[in-house]
């Protein structure tokens, strides 16, 4: 016996699901709100924003501003899939021994949206023990992947919730740890006696990109300064 599926997706010529049952809700330029298109079950209530200003936790999500609320995973995954791609592709670095820097590049399929043109589109994640706690801070690579993809998927829908996989964990957003990872790097050039010129014209030197425009730590990428960082630590020790 041969098991087949109870019914087939198929897409009309504007690249929509043909299936009734997907009420596609629309701005009024024509184009889809798919932030609206997300199921409730799918968003919670930011409990870390919430947190870090004494608030207490909503129960429930009625009448809370996006701001104020998280998109799970799985939310990100059926959107994803209702909009359409033909691929997905994931590229990891790992700058530092426990920094991972993953860029997730997504295949959409034409849509009326994009003048049925296939798009490609991408979007950066990352995760160090700065911006993961817990159990997380044992997977950063799956971590910065989930990230990458998230906000692959988000950007481009032009849905402007942040997702939970964004979220550092200790409340704080994860772009925190770019204030972090200055911090520590100022803090190694200290201790090791380096000024800021001499990493400057050790970047000018290696051809690193606009290092000629650097004037300050902060002005250096931050996986840039958390390979310095690695690579002060290294030289500290021999």
């Amino acid at each position: 016996m041969i098991n087949t599926p109870p019914k087939l997706f198929k897409r009309n010529d504007l690249g929509l699901i043909d299936d009734q049952n997907i009420k596609y809700i629309f701005n009024d330029d024509g184009t889809i709100n798919w932030r609206k298109m997300i199921k409730p079950e799918y968003l919670v209530a930011n409990k870390q924003s919430f947190e870090r200003y004494g608030k207490t936790v909503p129960k429930s999500i009625e009448g809370l501003e996006d701001k104020d609320l998280l998109i799970l995973l799985g939310g990100i995954k059926e959107l994803a899939q209702m909009r359409g791609y033909t691929s997905i592709k994931h590229s990891p670095v790992c700058p530092t021994s426990d920094y991972v820097v993953n860029v997730c590049t997504i295949e959409w399929i034409p849509n009326y949206e994009t003048e049925n043109r296939a798009v490609c589109y991408s979007a950066i994640g990352d995760a160090s023990p700065f911006n993961t706690t817990g159990f997380t801070k044992n997977y950063l690579g799956p971590i910065a992947e989930n990230r990458a993809f998230v906000r692959a998927v988000r950007n481009f829908l032009k849905i402007n919730i942040v997702s939970q996989e964004e979220i550092g964990g200790n409340a704080q957003p994860e772009q925190d740890s770019g204030d972090i990872a200055s911090v520590q790097l100022k803090e190694a050039m200290a201790q090791a006696g380096i000024a800021f010129d001499k990493i400057k014209d050790k970047l000018v030197k290696e051809s690193f990109e606009n290092a000629v425009s650097f004037t300050k730590v902060e002005d250096i990428p931050k996986f840039k300064q958390f390979e310095l960082l690695e690579r002060i630590k290294k030289a500290v020790k021999k």
